[in-house]
């Protein structure tokens, strides 16, 4: 099952997304937002309305973010051993967190927005994990219990600001950076994240490309890590990390600029595509 964020003539709503188009879930449930619905706990009711008529075609809407009122993001770093060479990092034995905002996301088929303080824009694809249901100290063997579904995420990476300081987050939390769509797909049709295959494309050319379960500390080590800290939510986002082939790390480098066509496919979800703009 899909499901999506989306804005229809100015209203905000979340619906379920089926070959005919999307099925409006807000004008149905009580539930305002997609989070408040994960929260509820019955997605079953959502799978229910499958053979309902669409209520608008997927492109007759502006996508939102998957999860536009995330209570957290959680994004990882350096957790792909390719990502870690090609930065000449060490490999660390717990992984690399920092925070994104909730205000820095767009959704499928928006643009990403290069700042004017930079010329060093970089696309990060990665696999984004939504919490279901509330959970501390999660252990490992039951991480993916908690696991509402997946989604694909482009962790645009503003180079120069983030190597400002030691800490990430200034180059990594820029307005319109961050790309989350096109929709989630539920757990159940993903039992084995590690089956997954991951592939960045910027102008066609594949720049990244590799198997989730190449990923140096596993998305049930990561629920079970990052919920001992403090407790995970339903709606919170887990991104799980990029792997090698980053725009900083090529030579020569590559970056996004105005025009470009930058997409990230997961296998089992979709294509998150978004076009990249000058800010201003």
């Amino acid at each position: 099952m899909k499901l999506c964020s989306f804005i229809h003539n100015g209203t905000a709503s979340y619906g379920l997304v089926t070959e005919a188009g999307i099925v409006d879930l807000g004008k149905r449930f009580a539930e305002a937002t997609l989070r408040n619905f994960l929260a509820a706990g019955d997605l079953s009711r959502a799978s229910a309305l499958a053979g309902e008529p669409a209520d608008y075609a997927f492109d007759a809407v502006t996508h939102a973010p998957v999860i536009p009122n995330p209570d957290k993001i959680i994004c990882v770093g350096l957790n792909y051993h390719a990502h870690i060479e090609e930065t000449g990092r060490e490999e660390t034995p717990n992984p690399v967190l920092f925070a994104r905002y909730a205000g820095s996301q767009i959704g499928h088929d928006e643009a990403l927005i290069k700042p004017l303080e930079s010329d060093e824009f970089d696309y990060e694809g990665e696999v984004a994990v939504i919490i279901g249901k509330e959970g501390r100290r999660i252990s490992e063997a039951d991480a993916l219990d908690y696991v509402a579904g997946y989604a694909c995420y482009n962790d645009g990476s503003v180079r120069d600001w983030q190597k400002h300081t030691h800490q990430f987050m200034p180059g990594k939390t820029f307005a319109g950076t961050g790309a989350f769509g096109p929709w989630m797909v539920t757990a159940d049709e993903i039992p084995d994240p590690t089956k997954m295959h991951l592939q960045t494309r910027l102008n066609g050319q594949v720049v990244q490309d590799t198997d989730v379960s190449m990923l140096v500390t596993s998305i049930p080590r990561l629920i079970a890590y990052c919920s001992t800290i403090l407790p995970l939510l339903p709606g919170d986002v887990i991104v799980s990390g990029t792997p090698g082939g980053v725009g900083a790390r090529r030579t020569p480098q590559l970056w996004m600029r105005d025009g470009d066509i930058c997409e990230v496919e997961v296998s089992g979800i979709g294509i998150l595509s978004n076009p990249v703009r000058n800010e201003g």
